[in-house]
């Protein structure tokens, strides 16, 4: 989606934003664009991803963002090797500083970003995620939907298990009172 700044000029897209407080859909669909005369409030935070051809990301991009005021600026290289993929910024006095750390806690929107590996739509690789206060990330949709499969799945086996022992207790019942009048003992006499 398109950041539009001014009017007649061209839009900066990147590759995610969050801008608190905006609803994503209007007018019955999703939006098609971001315009910040209209919105009158600059996103938060800006993601972009290098491919093999970099769109100038370390550069224009990032003095672009920091002119808007973009609070957090959000680089992730997954071509990188030996340095850091994952590089977050801070604006301080118009510029922005690198925050380090594997996991980032971003103080102003009680939010953690980070990578780690996991299965997204199917592929499994290094993903970017969002984490809590304590650095537990936060499930995926399909993660939180196979996790209320598991729940209903094991609530199923529970709820065959205590059957099945209720089952049992019934039959060692009949057993028992099977024996009782072998024994000629009538349980009416013990009560």
């Amino acid at each position: 989606m398109g950041l539009y700044t001014e009017p007649n000029q061209q839009a900066i897209v990147p590759d995610g934003f969050l801008s608190i407080g905006v609803p994503r859909i209007i007018d019955e669909g999703l939006r098609l664009s971001y315009v910040l005369w209209e919105e009158r409030k600059v996103p938060t935070l800006v993601l972009e991803v290098v491919s093999k051809t970099q769109r100038g990301e370390y550069a224009q991009k990032k003095k672009k963002y920091a002119q808007l005021g973009v609070l957090y600026y959000v680089i992730y290289n997954p071509l990188r090797k030996k340095e850091q993929r994952l590089e977050v910024h801070q604006l301080k006095g118009g510029q922005y500083q690198l925050l380090s750390g594997g996991t980032v806690w971003l103080s102003e929107l009680n939010l953690g970003i980070g990578s780690d590996r996991g299965t997204y739509k199917g592929i499994e690789r290094e993903w970017l995620y969002w984490y809590d206060e304590n650095g537990d990330r936060y499930p995926t949709p399909e993660e939180r939907a196979e996790c209320q499969q598991d729940r209903a799945e094991s609530a199923e086996l529970e709820r065959d298990r205590q059957k099945q022992r209720a089952d049992r207790a019934e039959s060692d019942l009949q057993q028992l009172r099977e024996k009782l009048r072998q024994l000629n003992i009538d349980l009416d006499d013990l009560s």
